[in-house]
């Protein structure tokens, strides 16, 4: 007895000083076909903010309090489950959401109670929209029917050497077109073909390029072997790498989050991701770095001054506050938030405001002219931009993509918390640190030696060739680490196909002689540092080697591959001998080292897209497409 009792006071003791109150779990998440959903989200019933996504295969692990009795699973185009909580691994499937649109009305927007909002004095009240949809030869649900937004697209031709030697582009390390195709290839849809810029689909991944040297901020490599999709043709890949900085060593922060909240942004994948994402970002800040928190919704107000990044708890509350409704004055939350950040402004420091939204700005200035005139006023205030874009079915991406051209900035789609991480955690530095401003390329061919050329993408980042030269004309930005890659199919000299276009002789000019050269080509790059308005120049010339893919690096095939997807699913008029099961076979040769595993997701979305394509699986989006 007298052991039984000894036995009874130790276990109380060691209950009492027991500290853990969670417990992890997992499990994984599929359709009624037994099919994985990547990118679903999961919460904890009782502490909402607590959320993770599923990956490729449908897995996720959560951290829960050991009370939590209740997990919610949610994914676009599904109906919203609540599982009960288990140490056991879960198998959750979810069911389509059967509303079929017979004849549905769809509000937008209500009539919104004047409310105060954090600063604001009251959400203006704003007029019922409504959409309408009706069924027809195609079953789709009300969700699919949508409002989103893309610039149209006109690619890239084959231009001549000898009548037109030079090409003259904006950089872009914006990645958001990939994100955002994932989004629809995860929903068992191809996405539009205006949505695909097929640069962001290169640039979305990192490629080992050598550190700059010397107090330049950006390096220049080149290499070139035959196009995958012509062996007939060459490809010429140009990669550029900014300098790496360790976080430690960054700048100090003055940053500006201006948080979309009116009525668009309900729902778990918008302003619920958009917060927790927003945490993400605040756990990565350091005590000399400040934030502000502007919202708008049917107003705009200043919910959070800035606040030094030693009161994570601060901040982290006045994100969990945040709520949607109302109408959409972004014209007014951009002012307001340049101007908050102008007044916390830091010499020497990384001053910058964080847009994140859907992009649906419908009250005081909207148009893009409006949008991108308003942004370029600020430019040279020494206030950078980056965009987040969130949501589907509303988003605005040809918004999206221009404010952030104009405005010195980066633009990314985050569609999950993976997305969310990747961008404000594995690439911080790359994505709110600029090193180099106003990055500019201009590349002069040998018409010795090519007969005609085309850049795979960039379409709306072209410059006049009187740019180059020209330090007023805005350009791209490169933050911390980044690196940005461009390809260019190349047509031999004295090689003759449909590309190549006769044109007149003519009549007032001789034909000059060309240098003897074994260059390819020659390509120049100017950027400006951050603080400084003159532009430097860099310069670097190939000479075309001869190989073949398969003996070029693991990178070099990975972004070919990666290119010849965007051609497939852009159904590109260039995309010649290009086939899926090609694609595929060169991105395994080339994934390499993948320790986030980004490259292996690409291929498991190109072999969904081959399914989707083979099978004529039709895109039931309703887009808009904006000249």
């Amino acid at each position: 007895m007298k052991n039984l009792f000894s036995l009874l006071i130790i276990a109380l003791v060691f209950s009492a000083f027991k500290t853990d109150d969670s417990k992890v779990m997992s499990g994984y998440v599929y359709d009624q076909q037994q099919n994985a959903l990547a990118g679903a989200m999961v919460s904890a019933k009782q502490q909402k903010s607590n959320i993770v996504s599923t990956n490729g295969k449908g897995f996720f692990k959560i951290t829960v309090s050991q009370k939590e009795k209740t997990l919610v699973v949610s994914f676009v185009g599904y109906q919203t489950k609540e599982v009960t909580a288990s140490n056991n691994e879960l198998k959750i499937i979810l069911a389509a959401n059967e509303q079929k649109l017979e004849e549905v009305v769809v509000v937008g927007y209500g009539t919104q109670r004047k409310e105060s909002l954090g600063a604001i004095a009251g959400v203006q009240s704003s007029k019922t929209m409504q959409i309408r949809g009706f069924a027809n030869n195609n079953s789709y649900y009300a969700q699919d029917i949508n409002t989103e937004s893309y610039s149209a697209i006109t690619e890239n031709g084959f231009k001549s050497s000898t009548t037109d030697p030079l090409s003259t582009f904006s950089i872009d390390v914006d990645a958001a077109s990939y994100s955002n195709m994932r989004r629809f290839i995860q929903r068992g849809q191809l996405p539009p073909k205006d949505a695909i810029r097929v640069e962001e689909f290169i640039n979305y991944f990192g490629y080992d390029y050598p550190e700059p040297k010397g107090n330049d901020p950006v390096s220049i490599t080149t290499d070139v072997a035959d196009a995958p999709w012509n062996k007939n043709h060459r490809l010429v890949r140009i990669g550029l790498k900014a300098k790496s900085i360790k976080n430690e060593n960054l700048p100090a922060s003055n940053l500006v989050f201006l948080i979309d909240v009116s009525g668009s942004m309900q729902g778990p994948d918008r302003l619920e991701l958009l917060k927790t994402a927003m945490k993400l970002l605040t756990d990565q800040l350091r005590p000399n770095d400040k934030v502000a928190i502007v919202v708008y919704a049917g107003a705009a107000g200043l919910v959070l001054p800035s606040t030094g990044g030693n009161q994570k708890t601060k901040i982290k509350e006045a994100l969990s506050n945040l709520s949607a409704g109302g109408s959409t004055a972004g014209g007014a939350g951009i002012k307001l938030a340049y101007e908050t950040a102008k007044n916390n402004f830091i010499e020497g420091g990384n001053n910058r405001v964080i847009l994140a939204s859907d992009g649906d700005f419908n009250v005081g200035a909207s148009s893009d002219a409006e949008m991108q005139r308003m942004i370029e006023g600020y430019r040279n205030d020494g206030v950078f931009l980056s965009v987040l874009g969130f949501g589907s079915g509303n988003l605005k991406d040809s918004k999206m993509e221009a404010i952030a051209d104009k405005g010195n900035g980066n633009y990314a789609y985050i569609d999950g918390i993976n997305e969310a991480k990747k961008v404000l955690i594995n690439e911080f530095g790359g994505t709110l640190f600029t090193v180099a401003k106003d990055v500019k390329l201009q590349i002069e061919f040998n018409p010795a030696k090519v007969e005609a050329y085309r850049l795979v993408g960039y379409e709306n980042r072209l410059l006049n060739n009187e740019d180059f030269k020209d330090d007023k004309k805005d350009a791209g930005e490169m933050g911390a680490g980044h690196t940005v890659t461009a390809l260019y199919e190349i047509i031999p000299k004295g090689y003759k196909d449909e590309f190549v276009k006769k044109t007149d002789e003519m009549k007032y000019q001789q034909n000059n002689s060309i240098k003897n050269s074994d260059e390819l080509l020659t390509v120049k790059m100017r950027y400006k540092n951050p603080d400084e308005t003159k532009s430097k120049e860099l310069s670097l010339s190939l000479i075309d080697d001869g190989k073949k893919m398969e003996q070029t690096t693991k990178d070099f095939m990975f972004v070919a591959a990666v290119a010849e997807f965007g051609l497939l699913i852009k159904d590109s008029e260039f995309k010649q001998n290009a086939n899926f099961d090609h694609a595929i076979a060169l991105a395994k040769k080339g994934k390499g080292i993948d320790d986030n595993g980004y490259r292996a997701e690409f291929i498991q979305l190109v072999e969904n897209a081959k399914l989707l394509t083979k099978n004529n699986l039709i895109d039931l989006s309703s887009t808009n497409i904006e000249d």
